[in-house]
């Protein structure tokens, strides 16, 4: 995969061209994931999970791209919640994903691979104890 090399793309009536940074294509990739219902999260690298705990965010963490001078192809590392059909979600992610490349880039997308890397539990919620209420005072007697 080509590092940060920009790509071509030509305009078609001919006025110049459009060049996007591999990091464009896998920003929107990454915000396109993460938009379907049943992603938890994206899984990165060490370096990400640092850039993250020092709150920089992170958009093309668990993104890789390859792009060439009219298309596109996209892996994603992910991390979806418990309970969410797996087939589904990912099918959304790579329509998503490739909908949103094509009509943002005009680039064609050729494929969209999905690497489910965990699946999220919910935290469980601690149960409040009541506290016993405090007896009545009695009343007073004079």
């Amino acid at each position: 995969m080509s590092e940060n090399m920009p790509i071509n793309v030509e305009i078609d009536n001919g006025m110049g061209s459009v060049t996007f940074a591999d990091e464009v294509i896998a920003i929107i990739a990454g915000l396109a994931a993460t938009e379907v219902k049943g992603v938890a999260s994206m899984s990165g690298s060490v370096s990400s999970s640092i850039n993250e705990m020092l709150g920089k965010k992170d958009h093309t963490k668990g993104v890789k791209v390859e792009v060439g001078k009219e298309e596109a192809a996209v892996d994603l590392y992910l991390v979806l919640a418990y309970g969410m059909s797996i087939t589904d979600t990912c099918r959304a992610v790579q329509e998503n994903v490739k909908k949103a490349i094509e009509t943002m880039t005009g680039l064609r997308v050729v494929e969209v691979n999905v690497h489910v890397q965990g699946v999220k539990f919910e935290k469980e919620t601690p149960i409040a104890i009541e506290e016993p209420a405090e007896p009545a005072a009695a009343p007073r007697v004079k």
